[in-house]
């Protein structure tokens, strides 16, 4: 087909001379629409015997050369039987999803579906990792062009900067929002950190230091009990060893959570890692001191408020140094180790049955049906349990015995 149109004849052409819109056929329902807004490159056709118009653009953006390509891709498409127009959106809703499907849009759907069931804690570091490690580098790509080799760079700069372990949970967040993109409307067409397997050195993490032999925790005990400095470190070291909360959950412990009458203190879920509301049954011990401490902080909202700053609670590093000061090291003794001392003597040396353990300890404990407890499941026998251990700790030191609790296959 020849074509009519020059380069100098498009650069020429003008409207009517009355402003009327003026048409520059080119050939082949190929023309140049000439207005007083601008010159736009049209193809008219028949497609399914329906007379159809297809905009390729506007001069001198779209020049004739380039408007000849267009066209020509169209007469393409109209002989495998494919509409230029409907094509053409097509290609623009893709286009425009991809663009829109950044993977910090898809990251921030999916924090905001899944966070209301996590922690406040795991939820401020997952955000915190993705502002930080994450969106800088990902955040503006859209999530179906991502590759391994992208996401393996932004692991790199995480790993060179020694947090070996913070990019391996990293990769995990990523490879959950990529999982979320493909099964809400195939966003991403598949999880690309599948292919990263083994890409980062292994990460063995250390347990926390903790002091396991029955003669060790008599004297940790005795050290607690003489304890010189504030009158709420102290308390908070021996709730600590009686109860094994976790620390924040010990450091952020609320009069409003207490019932003295019932002995018990309830955590709301969103105090708690897995996210689930969870009952400490708080033996005789642990009432006496709570008394002990109430005329100093019962006024406030929490047992133990920051030193700084009454209206929030106290730092968790408060019992870590204060074991430090006590002459316990880093590699002897933390203030998460009392989590572990509470479950290897519960089980080894009182012969509990691990399930009370576990679920005292708040961990995900399935019956053998695979039904999560709740809160309240063998609260009877997480009472007497936690008397006991707490009757033990006082008697190691005493440096006197204690009887088993019961046999572990109850």
């Amino acid at each position: 087909m020849k074509y009519k149109l020059t380069d100098t004849a498009v650069k020429a052409a003008k409207t009517k001379p009355d402003g009327k819109p003026a048409k520059y056929t080119d050939g082949g329902g190929l023309y140049l629409l000439v207005m007083k807004s601008g010159k736009y490159w049209h193809f008219d056709y028949t497609y399914e015997a329906k007379r159809k118009t297809v905009s390729f653009g506007v001069y001198p953006d779209i020049n004739l050369k380039t408007a000849r390509e267009k066209h020509q891709a169209a007469k393409e498409l109209l002989a495998r039987d494919i509409d230029p127009s409907a094509y053409k959106q097509q290609a623009k809703a893709e286009q425009i999803a991809i663009t829109e499907n950044t993977f910090e849009a898809i990251a921030l759907e999916w924090f905001t579906k899944t966070s209301p069931q996590w922690s406040q804690s795991h939820s401020d570091k997952t955000m915190s990792r993705f502002k930080n490690d994450v969106f800088p580098w990902l955040g503006n790509l859209p999530i179906a062009t991502i590759d391994p080799t992208t996401i393996l760079k932004c692991l790199r700069r995480v790993e060179e900067r020694g947090a070996l372990e913070t990019a391996h949970r990293i990769k995990q967040t990523i490879g959950q929002v990529f999982r979320y993109a493909v099964v809400t409307g195939l966003r991403a067409p598949r999880d690309p950190t599948a292919d990263l397997k083994g890409a980062l050195p292994a990460y063995r993490g250390k347990n926390f230091a903790a002091i396991i032999e029955p003669v060790q925790v008599g004297q940790l005990m005795r050290d607690i009990q003489a304890y010189k400095g504030h009158l709420e470190t102290r308390v908070a070291l021996q709730l600590s060893a009686y109860l094994f909360q976790r620390p924040n959950e010990i450091c952020a412990m609320e009069w409003a959570e207490i019932n003295i009458e019932k002995a018990l203190w309830s955590l709301p879920a969103e105090k708690m890692k897995m996210g689930q509301a969870h009952l400490v049954p708080l033996p005789k011990q642990c009432l006496e001191l709570l008394e002990e401490i109430r005329p100093l902080t019962g006024h406030r909202r929490y047992v133990f408020p920051s030193m700084t700053d009454s209206t929030k609670p106290m730092s968790n590093n408060t019992v870590r140094q204060a074991l430090r000061r006590m002459g316990y090291d880093n590699d002897t003794m933390t203030a998460h180790g009392f989590r572990a001392m509470a479950r290897t003597l519960l089980d080894e040396e009182l012969e509990v049955n691990i399930a009370y353990i576990e679920q005292q300890l708040s961990h995900a404990v399935k019956d053998v049906n695979g039904t999560s407890y709740n809160r309240t499941k063998h609260l009877r026998q997480r009472i007497a349990m936690m008397q006991q251990w707490a009757d033990y700790l006082d008697s190691l030191r005493a440096g006197t015995q204690v009887i088993p609790f019961k046999a572990k296959a109850g």
